[in-house]
């Protein structure tokens, strides 16, 4: 199946205008391979009858399938690893100390996908930091796609998905066999909430004001303007201490000055200047931090 430049360019709109997701020239490949999938499943002949389908009713229920037949959901266990030695050497410790007289702590996993982020912070706590049973401690996983969030809800995963890159006596631990799946146990389960959430929607719900934002290896995905937009939403939203984690490869320099990045140990993290949104740029801190030990 192949997709005329027309319906490329109608996909790309609606996608963008839903999602932020910015599918540049070049990525044609990407959308034909997905649309034709979807095809498939909705009983669809050709990528001509999905587009005249969008075109008829761009409201309707196919719309938001595209959208999510977009996006990549690729996801693992303490994926990247360094920022969760941070997470447990560095932010989780100096938090608590912050946070001794409330006692709450809130983490939001962003673009959760199928929920392995958000469930590797809750065994960060869980294995390091016993006193957190005694808080009240929120984790939450958004995404703007209900069928991962399904999948995040339930914690169950294929042998295959528990081995990419979660440690076996973890998995003993925290998981129950099921069938020739593996899932979350109560205890584990009960520490995560889940719920749909669009990054470049006019409104974010009633979200909590987060300690700690993981926003990784989603920016990537949008321009400029989208990445700003998104950057200041965070940190207006977020606690003036917080931490905001993002991937790898993604940064703030250029896109908001009202970030600085912070090295923890082998990771980074980003943190508000002078403590709030819009306060400009100032000298890079570092912090020297003792090595860190891995969770693998």
């Amino acid at each position: 199946m192949s997709l005329e430049a027309a319906d490329f360019a109608l996909v790309a709109k609606v996608v963008y205008d839903r999602s932020g997701i910015s599918l540049e020239a070049g990525k044609e490949y990407l959308v034909e391979a997905r649309l034709t999938t979807l095809a498939r499943q909705e009983g669809l002949g050709s990528l001509a009858a999905v587009t005249q389908q969008l075109r008829a009713r761009p409201t309707g229920p196919l719309t938001q399938k595209i959208v999510e037949a977009m996006t990549t959901n690729e996801t693992l266990w303490f994926r990247d690893v360094r920022p969760f030695d941070a997470l447990k050497n560095d932010v989780l410790p100096a938090l608590i100390k912050a946070r001794a007289t409330s006692r709450k702590l809130v983490v939001w996993s962003a673009a959760s996908s199928t929920g392995q982020e958000a469930y590797s912070v809750a065994l960060v706590m869980r294995e390091n930091f016993p006193e957190l049973a005694n808080w009240q401690v929120q984790i939450v996983g958004t995404d703007l796609s209900t069928e991962v969030l399904a999948k995040a809800r339930e914690g169950r995963y294929s042998q295959l998905e528990v081995n990419r890159g979660l440690p076996a006596a973890l998995l003993v631990k925290w998981f129950d066999r099921d069938g020739m799946h593996w899932k979350v146990n109560q205890q584990l389960r009960g520490m995560v909430q889940f719920s749909e959430l669009n990054l470049v929607a006019p409104t974010w719900g009633n979200l909590p004001k987060p300690d700690i934002v993981f926003l990784r290896n989603v920016m990537i995905y949008f321009d400029v303007p989208t990445r700003r937009q998104i950057l200041k939403r965070v940190g207006a939203l977020m606690a003036p201490d917080g931490y905001l984690f993002l991937g790898a490869g993604e940064t703030t320099l250029d896109i908001d000055d009202a970030w600085t990045r912070v090295e923890l140990g082998r990771s980074h993290c980003f943190r508000l200047t002078g403590g709030r949104p819009g306060a400009g740029p100032s000298k890079e801190d570092t912090w020297n931090r003792r090595s860190t030990t891995s969770l693998r």
